[in-house]
């Protein structure tokens, strides 16, 4: 097993980078260098090039000043659409410098269209269609965003196949009828599994003509949830959906391995059949929530055999934790803030997610500008930051916050790189590690740009120590993390989050914090005073 100062030698040659360097929308962009063909460092390219002489703009003004304007706030605008889903254009300003063609070339390839970083008449329909349909929300925006893998994002996808005429608002999960997604989503919302996930166990779903009307029928087997919720000792329900002249009727209706020919339908009217055929060899259970548990000799002779179930907790992925937090968010207008926050655990949850959002992005302009590394390569090369920083990601469960940045600080002088080049690594594998779920590595890159100084990035780990991900759960231990971030906001820190976006974010999360444990919390927590003035 490599060592930990092995690992930070290799670290050390292969990581050349130089510091983020933070730029407008009218800068020409961040160029990449690979560097022993691993990651390279990000550089800014001053080639502001062939200004017009002033004399000359301002005759152009005169002469078309109005049409200027309004092409100028077209292109803020789609420059607040490209940041609003996740494309980070910089400065809303109306000039499509560096910045915005990079992120225009990025919508590009998430749209599957040539990334030219020109943005063409179609694509800017799409892309402003998808921001106003999204900003004015409503069920269906809400729908398309619970399901779609990459959030709000899919209302690009769904408004793209809108535009070429393929139906994305009938429809539901994998084109089955709405009211067989929905269900999908109930089975989902009760268990582990996402309804993506779900969707892909074989023998989840069943499609068959149960009523021989020529009509597709579906059947929903709740046993590939995992889930005692839809279980009880023998026999798990299942959901079948039969076709109708108005639609689809549920039937709920309990049996073990169903199979088509398991039931027996008439119209939308479906039970279980008289003589349902033999049950197949059960496939595994997959990754189930329960395991059974034997009693003792002594117990099953005192007593009738009683199943007895130890329910074991398995984690969602946080990316479908924030998917399902997005769906409430939009639905409740907006972010919570302090004057109507009832659960502080579910406020923090929406702070993470901002957060994520934030160090996805954040992490992308610069993976975007390292030339010649995969996406791939990039992740594979913070996994061995994660690796290395191991102890350092377990003592926060374990230790108070000043003794894990000793440790922090103690690998920072052992690791040979500059902290210009560490912050830079820091913010790709914080980026990384929430794109692969590889929690580990987004806390070493949290705990890192910590040491280094920016201090409001302790959020993060106070964040992921309410909820578990990538750590123990540790609420009480939070608070301290929490209380560093607050307090160096407070004194006019940079935030993570941009501070036009939530303006009272560090007396939300400090309420919320003091809510959740109990009260005010101990060692230095700074009351909060609302002044008239």
């Amino acid at each position: 097993m490599f060592s930990k100062s092995f690992i930070m030698a290799a670290f050390g040659a292969a990581l050349a980078i130089t510091p983020a360097t933070r730029v407008a929308a009218d800068a020409d962009g961040l160029v990449g260098g690979i560097v022993g063909g691993i990651v390279g460092g990000a550089i800014v390219n001053h080639a502001n090039k062939n200004r017009q002489p002033k004399r000359t703009v301002v005759v152009r003004q005169r002469s078309s000043s109005a049409a200027y304007s309004a092409a100028r706030a077209e292109r803020r605008q789609i420059q607040a659409s490209l940041n609003y889903f996740g494309f980070n254009a910089g400065v809303e300003d109306g000039i499509m410098g560096g910045q915005s063609r990079a992120a225009v070339s990025r919508y590009q390839g998430y749209l599957g269209t040539p990334t030219t970083g020109q943005i063409t008449e179609y694509e800017k329909n799409i892309l402003l269609g998808s921001y106003h349909r999204s900003v004015a929300g409503g069920p269906d925006v809400a729908r398309i965003i619970s399901k779609h893998r990459d959030g709000v994002k899919g209302v690009l996808i769904a408004q793209r196949d809108g535009e070429v005429g393929r139906m994305s608002g009938g429809t539901g999960y994998a084109g089955m009828p709405m009211v067989v997604s929905d269900a999908v989503d109930e089975i989902a919302e009760s268990s582990d599994p996402s309804a993506e996930q779900l969707l892909q166990r074989s023998g989840f779903v069943q499609l068959a003509d149960l009523n021989g009307d020529g009509n597709t029928d579906y059947i929903l087997d709740t046993a590939y949830s995992g889930s005692s919720f839809w279980c009880n000792a023998n026999q798990c329900k299942t959901l079948v959906f039969a076709s109708t002249a108005d639609g689809y009727r549920r039937n709920d209706l309990l049996l073990q391995n169903p199979q088509p020919a398991s039931f027996e339908c008439s119209g939308g009217i479906c039970r279980v059949a008289s003589q349902a055929p033999a049950p197949q060899p059960a496939a595994e259970a997959p990754e189930s929530d329960t395991q059974m548990v034997s009693a003792s000799a002594g117990e099953a002779a005192s007593a009738p055999a009683v199943p007895v179930f130890n329910t074991v907790t398995r984690r969602s992925s946080l990316g479908t934790f924030c998917s399902k937090m997005n769906v409430v968010i939009n639905a409740n207008g907006g972010y919570t803030t302090v004057s109507d926050m009832q659960d502080p655990e579910a406020t923090l949850g929406e702070q993470l997610c901002l957060v994520r959002t934030y160090a996805i992005a954040g992490g992308e302009e610069l993976i975007a500008s390292v030339s010649g590394a995969t996406p791939e390569q990039i992740a594979q090369q913070c996994d061995g930051l994660g690796e290395a920083m191991k102890a350092e990601v377990d003592a926060v469960a374990l230790s108070s916050a000043p003794e894990v940045l000793a440790k922090v600080n103690g690998f920072i002088s052992g690791s040979g790189m500059s902290p210009d080049q560490l912050e830079t690594t820091a913010r790709i594998c914080m980026s990384s590690g929430y794109q692969t779920e590889n929690m580990r590595t987004t806390l070493s890159g949290a705990l890192l740009m910590v040491a280094l100084g920016q201090v409001p990035y302790a959020e993060l780990v106070g964040h992921h120590l309410v909820t578990g991900y990538g750590t123990v759960k540790r609420p009480k231990r939070a608070g301290e993390w929490y209380d560093m971030a607050v307090s160096a906001l407070e004194q006019g820190a940079t935030p993570v989050v941009a501070a036009a976006d939530q303006p009272e974010r560090p007396a939300l999360l400090r309420a919320a914090v003091n809510r959740m444990n109990g009260g005010a919390q101990q060692g230095g927590a700074v009351p909060v005073f609302t002044v008239a003035e």
